[in-house]
């Protein structure tokens, strides 16, 4: 009967280290993060007539809202960042009739739109980069 006893013992402890006992989800389930380390690009462009002057707003990789001005296009920003997922917003108004801008996450093109009339203002956005 010992015998008996011992073999099913044996066979329970095997099968729980087969099938009870996931060693992964507990270093997960310990505040173990996941972290990106691929590096993504995003590029804001302004674009419109050679000499036209104006302001941009954009949203830098941390999500912060940043301003800058131009006194020539065309207007271009490269952020670079390892987080899974961004935000990429640009606005921009300038002296000019027609205005576009464009945001290409590394190297695709994600929006692109155009401005036209008086003192020509356009914006982008992509709501998940």
């Amino acid at each position: 009967m010992v015998p008996v006893a011992a073999v099913g013992a044996l066979v329970i402890y095997r099968f729980h280290g087969v099938f009870g006992a996931d060693h992964s989800a507990t270093a997960a389930a310990a505040g173990g993060e996941i972290v990106s380390t691929v590096p993504k690009y995003v590029t804001y462009e302004i674009y419109g007539p050679r000499h036209t002057s104006g302001m941009v707003s954009y949203v830098d990789e941390r999500a912060q809202s940043r301003e800058a001005t131009f006194d020539s296009l065309p207007w271009s920003l490269t952020l670079t960042t390892t987080q899974p997922s961004v935000f990429a917003n640009v606005m921009a108004q300038g002296d000019s009739d027609a205005l576009g801008c464009r945001i290409t996450v590394n190297g695709d093109l994600r929006d692109e739109q155009r401005g036209d009339g008086h003192s020509a203002a356009t914006f982008c956005v992509v709501k998940a980069a």
